[in-house]
């Protein structure tokens, strides 16, 4: 008996492993792009909860302004965030994450945390107090800062030094804000190497993480990367996931697509580079990742309303498929040979035991012998390619 859609949802959703998110600016997307308007209508937040959760969705992201038109009233604004928080408690959705927008009012024109302006940075720190309320009341598991009017065009404008200073007097007193108010965020910091500004601060997880090291509260901070900021300056996404595990800093993630050297595209996820998703996926299993996987993408702009759903089911089906793909790969014996003939199991053995100087310096005179063995790296790509084709 063939499932229906609403029950196929379902068993979706009790997978904890599967918890998708899709922000309200993602599949409310219009279709805008910078030479051209809206190619659909806007989608009420609401009636996206409704749809994501019957296509099996977790949760939904938000930025404040996705939610709460600029310039409402005290009482719309509450209004709005009651109807919002009611959608949600009847679906049973959740909010993977919030944050805010500091980028698209025209005060940020020169920054937010780092404008010359101080006065614009205390309006961006209290805007960013007002919706990490709103956020907290919606049960928001993560807050995120994206910088992405964190930079310059004319380098000579800014010291950089005064930049970063202001940047993490900004992270510091915003975490002593939720501390002092108790509520149950973590905030995550979300690197892109360019665009909007002409050079953004913190354009990388390792630049990220080093930020954060310098935090009041480092415990707090953790990072958020996307697949596209990595990828459009021709880094590896895989590598950067893997940086950000190993620091135990992945506390958020966006999944899209993009291809390399292109402006910040936010394609469906996996619909470029299913090589570079495979390796992302089975990486983000392997490490029992657990938090929201968030989809921050959109419809191509030739999409009507309903295209916009066939690009979310799409999100999360190629998602899933790839993490059966790699529990597949791993549990091929002739991958697991393949492993061992290019000594990958071997690479998480500790390289020195105790005091070993001496036997180091005579180690390295047998550099000649050990040059002459292969690792075998074609043979085992090729059963990762095999397994994508579905030859194996």
């Amino acid at each position: 008996m063939t499932a229906t859609l609403d029950q196929t949802a379902q068993v979706e959703r009790d997978r904890p492993e599967h918890r998708f998110t899709f922000g309200l600016w993602t599949v409310g997307n219009p279709g805008r792009d910078p030479f051209g308007g809206p190619t659909r209508e806007p989608v009420d937040p609401v009636d996206s909860v409704h749809k994501l959760a019957e296509l099996g969705a977790w949760g939904v992201s938000l930025h404040d302004d996705d939610l709460i038109p600029w310039g409402v009233s005290a009482t719309e604004r509450r209004q709005i965030v009651d109807r919002f928080k009611a959608a949600l408690e009847s679906t049973g959705m959740g909010v993977g994450m919030a944050t805010t927008n500091l980028f698209g009012h025209p005060a940020f024109k020169d920054g937010a945390f780092t404008s010359n302006d101080k006065k614009v940075r205390r309006a961006a720190i209290g805007k960013a107090m007002n919706f990490i309320d709103i956020a907290a009341e919606l049960g928001a598991e993560v807050y995120v800062f994206w910088g992405g009017r964190e930079g310059t065009e004319a380098g000579v404008a800014k010291d950089p030094r005064d930049a970063l200073e202001r940047y993490r007097e900004a992270i510091n007193v915003l975490s002593d804000y939720v501390v002092a108010n108790d509520y149950d965020l973590r905030f995550a910091m979300e690197p892109k190497p360019n665009e909007p500004r002409g050079d953004i601060f913190l354009p990388t997880v390792g630049h990220a993480l080093h930020f954060i090291s310098t935090l009041d509260r480092p415990e707090m901070v953790g990072v958020n990367p996307e697949v596209a900021h990595e990828t459009m300056a021709g880094l590896s996404f895989h590598h950067a996931i893997g940086q950000a595990l190993w620091a135990e800093k992945l506390f958020h993630i966006d999944l899209n697509g993009q291809r390399i050297g292109r402006y910040d595209q936010d394609f469906r996820f996996g619909a470029e580079d299913l090589k570079e998703n495979f390796l992302l996926v089975r990486l983000l299993e392997r490490a029992g990742y657990a938090g929201p996987l968030h989809f921050d993408a959109h419809s191509y702009r030739n999409e009507n309303a309903e295209g916009v759903w066939d690009f979310a089911r799409g999100c999360m089906s190629t998602y899933r498929r790839l993490a059966e793909l790699a529990q597949h790969f791993d549990s091929l014996p002739e991958v697991q040979e393949a492993f061992a003939a290019a000594s990958t199991p071997e690479l998480a053995l500790a390289s020195v035991d105790g005091d070993e100087a001496d036997a180091l310096k005579a180690e390295a005179w047998e550099l000649d012998s050990l040059a002459a063995r292969g690792y075998f790296n074609e043979k085992l790509d090729q059963l990762l390619v095999d397994v994508l084709l579905g030859v194996r």
